[in-house]
């Protein structure tokens, strides 16, 4: 009897032992996925503005926007400005490295459904590969900015399929996608700054790292276990099929029960979003947009406008190092907030919102008044705004995911996406003007 019982267990063993075998490939997978779509980002534009200043040097000639907008960093000996800054902000680079991404995310999601994503995966893997080949081999400035925009292109389609993608798995691999993403930064940074260390050239690192596509393809072809839902390679007009939504309803509330019997081919009924539902859904996701844009407006508004005007002469770090510090500790937030998702969720993102905005008035007046009596507090804040950033990142995607109908989940996952790079942008263009007048003081 006690035999009967052991084998008759063996099965449901097996397959229990098959669902999280299945669940923790699928999270490691979207990871691994966050991690290489914004890690190539990374070290490719840190690559292409010492590429940039090189060329600069060498052929004798007036800095451009990119470049001057790092040359603070090495120090800006006619700047007379009490500030220290140079008259042209990062937010000129920002510009440049967003509005790619922001042009793709306005429009692809009404058509990128037609394209299939493994398509979408290899378009993304050509993009970063081409941004790392065209920076390494880079005779002129022109070539190094066309490599930005191969990797912003890259980056903001590899963004919006991803977490369209998402709703074909458990919602659990939005924190896996969001933690990946978050870690992007400090290991982008920490890796290229190292390889840079120990003295290979910026062109070189480059192509050690096109590494990261092939690693981008081998995750989503060989790591993921993709359901049969998903359309693979064919063309398609439809959003969802009913047997896909009936899966994915499945895995969305965790079900433990058996499927039911598969319908057939012949059976299985087809829903697109037409034109007017898809704006009724991009109306029902403004509450979720403008926190969002919000959120990301007053970030990057600190980061390119204001963070390196927060200067303190008389610690011992330099002002490259203080700058170099603020953005480590930025990532360092983001990285753990856009892993929290597992341990707490934020329903109210408006509190998010308005919490940022008043890191961005409060660092506004410090510069202006120069009230803030020492640096650390200065990394406490910049630390914090990481924090709130990455939450508002993961908790927007989580409750969208969560409170659209099924068949409308994939496309308001991608629409929303504009929210963070329609924030930056506009974040650009504010930072430009008010660093500019900061900097003639």
């Amino acid at each position: 009897m006690e035999q009967a019982a052991s084998v008759n267990a063996d099965p449901v063993e097996r397959s229990d032992s098959n669902g999280r075998c299945t669940q923790w490939r699928n999270w490691t997978g979207f990871w691994l996925l966050g991690l290489c779509n914004n890690f190539a980002y990374v070290i490719m534009l840190s690559a292409a503005h010492d590429i940039l200043k090189k060329q600069e040097s060498e052929n004798s000639t007036a800095p451009t926007s990119a470049s001057s907008a790092v040359d603070f960093q090495g120090g800006n000996s006619s700047n007379s400005s009490r500030y220290d800054c140079s008259p042209v902000s990062t937010a000129a680079v920002l510009l440049a490295d967003i509005l790619p991404t922001l042009v793709i995310k306005l429009s692809a999601p009404f058509v990128i459904h037609k394209l299939p994503y493994s398509i979408r995966v290899l378009i993304c893997a050509i993009m970063a590969a081409t941004s790392f080949l065209v920076v390494s081999f880079s005779s002129a400035v022109w070539m190094s900015i066309l490599g930005v925009i191969y990797a912003s292109i890259s980056s903001g389609l590899g963004e919006l399929s991803f977490l369209s993608l998402t709703v074909y798995f458990s919602r659990d691999v939005l924190a896996g996608w969001g933690s990946g993403t978050g870690g992007a930064g400090v290991a982008g940074a920490l890796l290229y700054s190292g390889l840079t260390q120990v003295g290979l050239s910026p062109q070189i690192t480059l192509r050690i790292m096109l590494v990261v596509p092939f690693a981008m393809l081998i995750c989503y072809f060989f790591l993921l276990v993709l359901p049969r839902s998903l359309p693979q390679w064919k063309s398609r007009d439809t959003e969802y099929t009913a047997v896909g939504s009936e899966e994915r309803q499945q895995l969305m509330d965790g079900s433990e029960e058996e499927e039911q019997e598969k319908s057939t081919p012949e059976d299985r009924t087809t829903s697109t979003l037409n034109l007017t539902e898809k704006l009724h859904v991009i109306k029902g996701l403004l509450k979720f947009v403008f926190p969002l844009g919000l959120v990301y407006f007053a970030e990057y508004f600190i980061n390119q406008g204001l963070m390196e005007l927060l200067y303190f002469p008389e610690v011992f770090l330099s002002h490259a190092e203080q700058y170099r510090w603020y953005q480590t500790l930025y990532q360092v937030g983001v990285l753990v907030s856009r892993s929290s998702l597992c341990c707490v969720k934020i329903r109210k993102l408006w509190a998010l919102s308005l919490l940022q905005v008043l890191n961005a008035v409060l660092l506004l007046c410090a510069v202006r008044y120069q009230f803030l009596p020492s640096v650390w507090l200065v990394f406490v804040v910049i630390l914090y705004e990481g924090l709130l950033g990455g939450a508002a990142y993961v908790n927007t995607f989580y409750f969208i995911s969560k409170e659209t109908e099924d068949r409308q989940r994939e496309f308001a996952m991608a629409a929303a996406s504009v929210g963070d790079s329609l924030g930056i942008a506009l974040a650009g263009l504010t930072a430009l003007p008010v660093h500019r007048y900061f900097c003639s003081l």
